[in-house]
């Protein structure tokens, strides 16, 4: 038809979860994606009569919605996946994780690491995923070759690691990184001060300066554990929250991970400084690190995203999983069966996401205009029939759904179950070879 717009890539799809406008679902619709971005959303029948597209890709038991984003994690950790199981967080990062990684980690460790991480990701329909760990520069570096959009937040801590000598080092070595994929369209790098605890006064409020001089994320560990708060109203006679607030480290570029511990005055903070908060449920649970109150924030008005953690603390990096703890969760803490409805949950999962990491604008919904990052879930499994609420399938019904198709600013990154811009035999045979090497010279704490 010579009317017909020739474009690269046409998606159809059962059902189109697009997050904006909030709580719609589309049926029997397509998907036009051209030159990265989406051009158009359409009844199938009107985009086959208006389009021409390279690439036609039909998907009749498939929902379609923005890719998911992981807005908290440290990849890497996935070579510590159940190395340490069963332990309160104290006991399980002093006595278990750190004396391990200051044994192992190395830019090998990590950056097999991260490809590991990245494949379990991008196989469970995450596109985007928010890091914190040692040798960034190895986690950007897989990020951009497996073309995942990725924050990495370099560590700030207040004493030697395998990768640097104390903040000084670390922060030099962050701001190079930073340079160097300042006009990259895939990768961001953040400020990662490792916590309150473990981060000064001084280092905390050069951070603060640097990170609104330079318009980059500050993400940090924060009021994780009630230890946590007696013990920083014992030292600085203020709650954690209350302290960075009075060193300029909270603002719209800040994002509180956890945040389990929290008062009104608390929240009120969180929400008159424009800070995000990723919550972490299963990490949480896992770590009896406490609940965040969920319903209570977003009421405030405070942003919250959703996060992984690492497969050290979780075990696993399925954002589906955490979508269903998380709302499961969340009406408990509320005592609401209200809270947190399905549709609710998925936008935590994807523009809350994006807004935390300053990315809204590019991700985070199908909108007209934004990068064509986009999941395919399937729903081919017995226990997801019959199907009354797409959204509730997605959120409560998790076994039912597969992740089989993943696109990130239109490139395809897995079709039909296979990824595409990494080898996960190669990956698998590394990772295997780690745990062999892990056992030998450091074995299994008991």
């Amino acid at each position: 038809m010579p009317d017909q717009q020739a474009v690269q890539l046409m998606i159809k799809a059962r059902w189109i979860i697009p997050i904006v406008p909030a709580g719609r679902v589309y049926e029997d619709c397509a998907i036009i994606v051209n030159q990265q971005k989406i051009v158009a959303l359409l009844p199938v029948a009107e985009a086959e009569k208006s389009y021409r597209a390279e690439q036609t890709v039909c998907l009749g038991r498939h929902v379609l919605m923005p890719g998911l984003i992981n807005s908290h994690g440290h990849a890497a950790m996935s070579l510590l996946r159940g190395f340490a199981d069963d332990q309160p967080l104290e006991t399980w990062l002093n006595e278990h994780i750190w004396p391990a990684e200051e044994r192992f980690v190395d830019a090998d460790f990590v950056r097999d690491g991260t490809e590991l991480a990245v494949a379990e990701m991008i196989k469970s329909g995450t596109s985007c995923f928010a890091d914190m760990y040692f040798y960034p520069e190895q986690t950007a570096k897989v990020a951009r070759r497996a073309h995942m959009r990725a924050q990495i937040a370099f560590p700030v801590i207040d004493v030697a690691t395998n990768w640097g000598d104390g903040p000084d080092d670390y922060i030099n070595k962050g701001l190079a990184l930073h340079d160097e994929y300042r006009d990259d369209d895939l990768i961001r790098i953040a400020f990662g001060p490792h916590a309150p605890y473990t981060v000064s006064n001084d280092s905390l409020q050069r951070i603060g300066v640097l990170a609104q001089e330079l318009e980059a994320p500050i993400h940090i560990h924060l009021h994780e554990t009630a230890n946590e708060i007696a013990d920083s109203i014992g030292q600085h006679g203020k709650r954690p929250l209350e302290r960075l607030r009075e060193l300029g480290v909270l603002s719209p570029l800040t994002q509180c991970v956890h945040m389990t511990e929290l008062d009104d005055s608390d929240i009120a903070t969180l929400a008159s400084t424009g800070s995000h908060v990723i919550h972490c449920p299963e990490s949480n649970l896992k770590l009896t690190s406490g609940f965040s109150p969920v319903a209570r924030l977003s009421a405030a008005g405070v942003n919250v995203a959703i996060g992984t953690d690492g497969a050290a603390s979780n075990n696993d990096l399925s954002m589906l999983g955490e979508l269903q703890t998380a709302s499961l969760l969340a009406k408990n803490v509320a005592q609401d069966a209200a809270a947190l409805n399905a549709h609710q949950t998925l936008m935590m999962a994807t523009l809350n996401g994006a807004r935390s990491l300053g990315i809204d604008d590019i991700t985070g919904s199908l909108e007209l205009g934004k990068a064509a990052d986009i999941v395919a879930f399937e729903l081919d499994e017995l226990c997801a029939e019959p199907i009354y609420d797409i959204a509730s399938t997605l959120v409560y019904n998790n076994r039912a759904v597969k992740a089989t198709h993943l696109w990130v600013a239109g490139k395809a990154l897995m079709l039909s179950g296979h990824l595409q811009t990494l080898n996960e035999r190669d990956i698998a045979a590394k990772a295997r070879q780690w745990g062999k090497k892990i056992v030998q010279e450091y074995p299994r704490p008991s």
